[in-house]
């Protein structure tokens, strides 16, 4: 079989699951494993290159005022990979090719590839996610072997947090302008023995004012901007901290452990975990208090 992949969090769940071999084209967000990395590029973004959070988040809105898209598809790169599969998402336009532009470019190209679409909203979406890209690849023994290891990390937090006071707990997914968590992340926090402030899990992200933030009267902030990795969630969550006197910032891997619906959020559950209870969780290398 011959695999095109064309969301990060799916390359990682065709590499967890065994089918790496099979996967012929990727994003160029696809870094994890770095084995993705040796794959042909068929998707690119379209948004420059170096800009800052409040730049980004104006070319987002314009592009998509303009109903322009945010990515570029390889039609030819498409073409030549002859692909058995395709791999898209139908979640958010922000975050890779819109499942209408792969099934246009298919169309047009004659491909006959079949297309799965990954569309999650909750934790247990995306277990399921993993279980049907295991049935599409003829990996349904190891994904089902997956699953079952990561439910039973997620049962272990619980039993570790289970009794435990609850901090209140404001997650940050953007932050210039302010971003309360949707989809899986407000869940995220619940099962690492928290309370969102702010948020509605298996919802889209939505738009809040620093006000909102600060009335929403967090014991904890942790910022987990989409697309950054820890170093970057570090210097933006310095900007931040101001406004939280007297409250605990910290900062995450959201890139690895938030924004992907794959195996790693269960990483990114840990590391919550261990931010809120290091007495009865293992603090993780994942987050970082600033």
């Amino acid at each position: 079989m011959r695999i095109v992949s064309l969301i990060p969090s799916a390359t990682e769940i065709l590499f967890a699951i065994g089918a790496g071999d099979d996967v012929v084209g990727v994003t160029f967000e696809c870094d994890h494993p770095p084995a993705a990395r040796e794959r042909r590029v068929v998707s690119t973004s379209a948004m420059p290159e170096g800009l800052g959070p409040k730049e980004i988040d104006d070319f987002v809105a314009a592009a998509l005022a303009a109903g322009e898209d945010l990515y570029r598809l390889d039609a030819d790169a498409l073409a030549e990979l002859d692909a058995d599969l395709v791999v898209t998402q139908d979640l958010c336009a922000v975050c890779a090719v819109d499942v209408g532009t792969v099934d246009e470019a298919l169309g047009f190209l004659g491909c006959r590839a079949e297309v799965a679409t990954v569309d999650p909203h909750t934790l247990d979406d995306v277990l399921a996610s993993i279980t049907e890209l295991g049935r599409r690849t003829g990996r349904d023994e190891q994904a089902t072997v997956l699953v079952t290891e990561l439910e039973a990390r997620l049962s272990s937090v619980a039993e570790r947090v289970a009794g435990l006071d609850r901090p209140r707990v404001l997650v940050l997914e953007w932050t210039d302008p302010p971003f309360a968590p949707g989809h899986w992340i407000p869940e995220m926090v619940t099962r690492a023995g928290g309370e969102p402030t702010l948020g509605v899990a298996g919802t889209r992200s939505s738009r809040i004012t620093w006000d909102d933030a600060v009335a929403s009267e967090p014991d904890v902030v942790v910022c987990a901007p989409c697309g950054f990795d820890l170093e970057g969630g570090v210097t933006l969550a310095k900007e931040v901290r101001d406004r939280f006197p007297g409250v605990p910032v910290w900062a995450v891997d959201a890139d690895g452990h938030f924004a992907r619906p794959g195996p790693r959020l269960v990483d990114g559950v840990e590391a919550l975990a261990g931010i809120l209870h290091p007495r009865s969780v293992a603090p993780s290398a994942h987050a970082r208090s600033v």
